[in-house]
């Protein structure tokens, strides 16, 4: 049977009014959605899981209970609040889009995909997200839960990512003209609690029926995805300044490219072959630097890093050099330190 018509979505919805996941950022039965709750959540979502976003999106939600609020706040204060969910360029984009939401619409999001996608740092699936979660729009919102359930409803062979212009329209001739918002949450939530990436609870599944790859017996095989190439390695080494009364020296990293905006140790260009013997030329200031043993390892999307640290103590009336800042470990908290500048610190004994 394929899986179209109203049928297989009332049963679906009919699933997601009994079993609906309750997420800080989403409408209870009945209520209309916040499209800011939904923006923030959205964005933060992207790459990362909900239980590691739940406390970001509370935090925030506590300093910007608005998006007025969030557009007027210093860009190195989101950054900062941001430190530790990684994929810092969506703070950036976070940020923008909120003061274009402000600036342009007085702080109301528009509520249909054409307008959205015209805000910076909103794609295609934000769009999506938003206009159907919040503004109950039909638009089909493709993440990677519902990316699978519709592989597997359809028995999608096609490797990722190739597969995915099919996907996304095998999933967009799904969404109902009634409740198109709880429907694209609904699915979201039926690959996240049984459509799972294995071993797939295909028995309590409200889409069992119609279900292309629970009929040709081996759902988990799908979707299929073609082989990752190996990451890239890159080198460097990272400068660890301390002065006599803790203050380590910092500074802020220029506003576009990996990191943008954020605070790190000074360090040498990461490169392939690292910095080697000419590392001491890229030392921020002249100080009795000494390796320390091991190194600190830090995987990112694109390539796989790794630091040696070399530690200078220095006097307690040391200056910091241009461009750089002394910080003291309590205030900490008060800069945009990424998980891997954290590392360097915490391998340093700096913290």
């Amino acid at each position: 049977m394929a899986p179209s018509g109203p049928a297989h979505a009332a049963a679906l919805l009919a699933w997601y009014d009994v079993h609906r996941r309750l997420l800080p950022w989403r409408a209870g039965p009945g209520e209309r959605a916040d499209p800011y709750h939904v923006f923030l959540s959205e964005i933060m979502l992207q790459q990362t899981t909900v239980k590691a976003v739940i406390p970001y999106f509370g935090a925030f939600l506590a300093r910007w209970p608005t998006v007025n609020h969030l557009a007027a706040a210093p860009l190195e204060e989101v950054l900062s609040k941001w430190a530790g969910l990684g994929y810092y360029a969506r703070a950036r984009n976070l940020h923008a889009c909120a003061k274009a939401v402000s600036a342009r619409h007085g702080g109301t999001f528009p509520d249909h995909e054409e307008a959205l996608l015209e805000l910076p740092g909103i794609g295609p699936y934000t769009a999506a997200a938003i206009a159907a979660i919040a503004f109950d729009r039909a638009a089909s919102p493709v993440d990677g839960n519902i990316e699978r359930v519709v592989a597997r409803l359809f028995a999608v062979a096609e490797p990722l990512p190739g597969a995915k212009p099919r996907i996304k329209a095998l999933a967009a001739a799904l969404v109902p003209a009634r409740r198109p918002g709880d429907f694209a949450q609904a699915m979201m939530d039926l690959g996240a609690t049984i459509c799972t990436p294995r071993a797939p609870a295909c028995g309590i599944c409200p889409l069992m029926a119609p279900c292309a790859a629970r009929a040709l017996g081996d759902p988990a095989r799908l979707p299929v995805k073609a082989a990752k190439a190996e990451k890239p390695a890159r080198a460097g080494v990272a400068f660890l300044a301390v002065r006599a009364d803790g203050a380590v020296l910092l500074r802020s990293r220029p506003e576009k490219g990996l990191l943008g905006g954020m605070t790190e140790v000074p360090s040498t260009p990461w490169g392939p072959g690292g910095a080697g013997e000419a590392a001491a030329r890229h030392a921020p200031l002249a100080a009795p630097w000494r390796p320390l043993p091991g190194a600190v390892r830090h995987v990112f999307t694109h390539f796989a890093l790794e630091l040696r640290v070399w530690r200078a103590d220095l006097p307690p009336g040391a200056a910091a050099p241009a461009g750089t800042r002394f910080v003291l470990p309590r205030d900490f908290d008060r800069e945009a330190l990424p998980s891997v500048m954290r590392k360097v610190l915490a391998h340093g004994r700096a913290i």
